[in-house]
């Protein structure tokens, strides 16, 4: 895939997980529609070989992807996860091989954990949260402009509504000539 000149490495970045996404998120959500009901895990024994072998591709995309700078974190543990999704959708198969629907069922919870952890690695991707956050500043002091303005604007709010019910213009005149001082007293 070619890239612009412009583009960045985060942009990059974004455009390698989009397509990741699209086959990731569908393989979720039938992994998680066997993981619904014992019926369904029962019925899934023959699925889940190809659902473990998504998850596993998807590991190795995610290993041969270089996260952005700040995205480090996130994107370890995005690997994290995929790879223990992945083991745990193989412990399921192997007990539903092996042991029994009975016995797999009772893997079920944490199973669904693994595939949870997934998505909510990727929702921290999506939020950036590796992203070193500015602090904002509290104000110093209070902004007394700022407060009668906001008095103004709602004493003239005031005096309009009740002129314009009234019928009494002079009031309504009131009302909006204490919103346009409003806007003169503060002026951010």
């Amino acid at each position: 895939m070619g890239y612009g000149p412009g583009t960045t490495q985060r942009e990059r970045y974004a455009t390698a997980l989009a397509g990741l996404w699209e086959s990731l998120s569908t393989t979720l959500a039938r992994l998680d529609a066997v993981a619904a009901d014992v019926r369904s895990l029962d019925d899934s024994a023959d699925r889940l070989p190809v659902l473990q072998n998504r998850l596993h591709w998807a590991g190795e995309l995610v290993a041969g992807i270089e996260p952005p700078p700040g995205a480090e974190r996130s994107h370890a543990e995005l690997a994290g996860a995929l790879e223990r999704a992945r083991d745990a959708t193989g412990e399921v198969r192997e007990t539903l091989d092996t042991e029994g629907c009975a016995a797999a069922w009772r893997l079920v919870h944490e199973w669904r954990g693994a595939l949870f952890a997934v998505r909510l690695a990727r929702h921290r991707l999506d939020l950036g949260t590796d992203l070193p956050v500015q602090p904002v500043d509290p104000p110093e002091r209070f902004n007394w402009a700022a407060a009668l303005s906001a008095v103004l604007v709602l004493a003239g709010t005031a005096a309009f509504t009740a002129g314009a019910i009234a019928t009494l213009w002079p009031v309504w005149a009131l009302g909006l000539g204490l919103v346009a001082a409003s806007f003169l007293v503060y002026n951010p």
